[in-house]
């Protein structure tokens, strides 16, 4: 949870001092982030993946296996974000003017900037997740907390330096952003190195792929992949509509967005720490201690989700004025954070924290279907519809949002319910 919340509170920094430099870059930040997002959330799955197969194998006290599961990890992120790099390196100019159309000429210019420099750290992302998913596996979330924490330093210092002491504008943030991550992936894995810890990795040259065991990495891993892929294609399309409205609604959707995951953020955490949980209690063959932790810390999701979402509400404010944001941004940002303030509470818990534990036990491709059904056919849909014939604004994108979260939190409720979850063998 903290490392999550200081990650998004950096975020929100970073956004702060990026729109300092004007409309179009922080514009041009948002929306190549949303490329970015769709590379680093398809990262975070497979490595999520792995993690889940080594937890699984550490409750069954199946210690080799893990191991080896671990380098079958590395391994894959390595070769998939080397590969999504070269890719994104080659076709970022057709890749920005495909998904954001003609927008401002200021804005294209300033995306193409950013990406450049933010696709050179894809690799070191899928390492960086890779690793810290195989410490968080083994209970170790301290290691993965404080690179995080100091990572987000850097990079915040960085962009004060580079942006308002050299004047390097969207330059400047993009280039402190990949060597902040740099230095997260030599750090994990410097970590992973440790042979104190449960899983460990040393003889990196030594590793060969495992065909058995990365079939399983990828059993896992995939649909959460094309899930969390499909999630960011909708948000590109809700952003490719949102950027038809003109850089007001643009930059008042950015800081939206980023306010929106730091209420979320604690929550998510609380998650990501119960896969951990119930993977270990699946590979032990507790069941009943799985269903008893999903039900627990949803609850705990709840109360963190009543506080953050307060919280943010009042921040919000401040920061859009500390921010530097225009008056009709920040006008159209609070009424939107408003809304997300009230819906939030009601849904999100549900749509969200049982399919984590769901996952965890093996449970991947229902979620996959549902989430990616739920959010084309809600969000998606609506949004643009709300949009571009009713012309509602940008507060159609939360509406959409809010509408997608009440019917993924119907049906994973009772998914949950039917125990089906249950009936996945996901290690022999």
């Amino acid at each position: 949870m903290v490392e999550q919340l200081l990650s998004s509170l950096m975020g929100t920094a970073d956004t702060m001092m990026v729109s300092n430099v004007g409309s179009a870059a922080i514009s041009a930040v948002s929306l190549v982030d949303a490329i970015n997002i769709l590379v680093i959330q398809a990262l975070s799955a497979l490595a999520a993946g792995g993690a889940i197969l080594c937890s699984q194998y550490l409750g069954s006290q199946n210690l080799k296996k893990a191991k080896r599961s671990a380098e079958q990890v590395l391994f894959v992120m390595l070769v998939l974000s080397c590969s999504l790099s070269l890719l994104c390196l080659i076709f970022r100019f057709p890749l920005l003017r495909l998904i954001f159309g003609t927008v401002d000429t200021d804005v294209m210019a300033n995306s193409q900037i950013y990406f450049f420099f933010t696709l050179l750290s894809f690799p070191f992302i899928g390492l960086y997740d890779a690793g810290a998913s195989i410490l968080r596996a083994q209970n170790n979330t301290k290691g993965p907390m404080t690179i995080s924490i100091l990572s987000n330093f850097l990079n915040i210092g960085g962009n004060a330096i580079l942006i308002f002491v050299f004047g390097m504008g969207v330059a400047g943030a993009a280039i402190s952003t990949l060597v902040s991550r740099i230095f997260c992936a030599i750090v994990v894995i410097w970590q992973l190195r440790n042979p104190a810890e449960q899983i460990y990795v040393r003889n990196y040259f030594s590793i060969r792929p495992d065909w058995s065991l990365i079939k399983r990495v990828l059993f896992i891993g995939i649909p959460s992949g094309i899930e969390n892929s499909m999630f960011q294609f909708g948000k590109l399309a809700i952003q490719s509509t949102v950027s038809t409205l003109g850089t007001v609604a643009i930059a008042a959707q950015a800081m939206t967005s980023i306010l929106e995951a730091l209420n979320g953020i604690a929550a998510m955490g609380v998650g990501i720490g119960l896969m951990t949980v119930v993977g270990q209690c699946i590979g032990a063959k507790r069941k009943d201690e799985a269903i008893y932790y999903i039900k627990r810390l949803s609850w705990l999701s709840e109360i963190v989700i009543l506080i953050s979402c307060a919280v943010v509400y009042l921040l919000a404010k401040p920061v859009t004025i500390l921010g530097g944001m225009e008056a009709e941004s920040a006008r159209l940002c609070l009424q939107m954070v408003a809304f997300i303030t009230i819906t939030k509470p009601i849904s999100w818990v549900l749509s969200f924290i049982p399919a984590y534990g769901m996952r965890a036990a093996g449970d991947v491709k229902f979620s996959m279907i549902t989430s990616c059904a739920s959010m084309w056919l809600c969000r998606v849909s609506l949004c643009i519809f709300l949009c571009r014939f009713c012309g509602f604004g940008p507060i159609a994108v939360w509406i959409g949002m809010f509408a997608d979260w009440s019917v993924r939190a119907v049906v994973f409720m009772l998914r949950f319910h039917s125990r089906k979850w249950l009936q996945h063998h996901v290690i022999d």
